[in-house]
């Protein structure tokens, strides 16, 4: 999953990106509106974090020029603006959700995750395939009854593979879910990563399926 952190309090973006990273998500930090649309246009991000008190433009006026482009993409307003005016313009704008600086990072995390599952049309936090689980909201991985040691990236890539059970994701949508733009990726990293979950997988009943010049599959044996 890939996360769009727009805020231009340096001290707090670091802490939002650190939070995100940490769950294992891919995240992007911009500090200004221009920069969110550019990258907005470009990247399909899961859910976007967006602070109306930006340096260039209004928040309101990026969320309404995305809007305009046809991304339907998950958005947070997160802001110091309390009025009642603020948050309903927000939401009728296009916005999804709405959070008050200052808040408590517990409740950015649950928010933004719930929004990155409506997205992508389940919002139910147990992801299952055969005898795997994955509990969204905790992180924890399962084969049946037994716990799943994963790192932060191997479970990213189970992620986004579960999430699109039955179909084929493209090398290069995994790679974006799993990486951020500042992250060093060596050319062959996710093949490392999916080598990684094969073996951890064997005899599980689930299998991670390369589909030659397309990606990669899930499926249960």
């Amino acid at each position: 999953m890939r996360l769009l952190i727009v805020e231009d309090d340096a001290a707090l973006a670091r802490g939002i990106l650190k939070v995100f990273r940490d769950e294992g998500l891919a995240v992007d930090h911009v500090s200004n509106g221009q920069d969110a649309l550019d990258v907005a246009r470009i990247e399909p991000y899961s859910a976007i974090i967006l602070d109306l008190g930006l340096p260039d433009m209004d928040g309101l006026s990026v969320l309404r020029q995305i809007r305009h482009a046809h991304i339907h993409t998950p958005i947070l307003i997160l802001t110091a603006r309390d009025g009642t005016t603020d948050r309903v313009q927000g939401l009728n704008q296009g916005a999804d959700d709405y959070l008050s600086k200052p808040f408590a990072i517990e409740e950015l995390e649950a928010r933004v995750r719930a929004l990155i599952r409506r997205g992508q049309g389940n919002p139910d936090p147990i992801l299952a395939l055969g005898t795997f689980r994955l509990d969204r909201v905790t992180g924890a991985a399962y084969i049946g009854g037994d716990i799943l040691e994963l790192t932060r990236r191997e479970r990213a890539v189970l992620e986004t593979l579960v999430t699109k059970n039955g179909s084929v994701v493209p090398k290069a949508r995994l790679t974006a879910d799993v990486f951020g733009y500042d992250d060093p990726v060596a050319p062959n990293a996710l093949e490392v990563y999916i080598a990684r979950l094969r073996r951890k997988l064997d005899n599980s009943g689930i299998e991670i399926i390369t589909v030659r010049g397309l990606g990669y599959l899930l499926r249960a044996t």
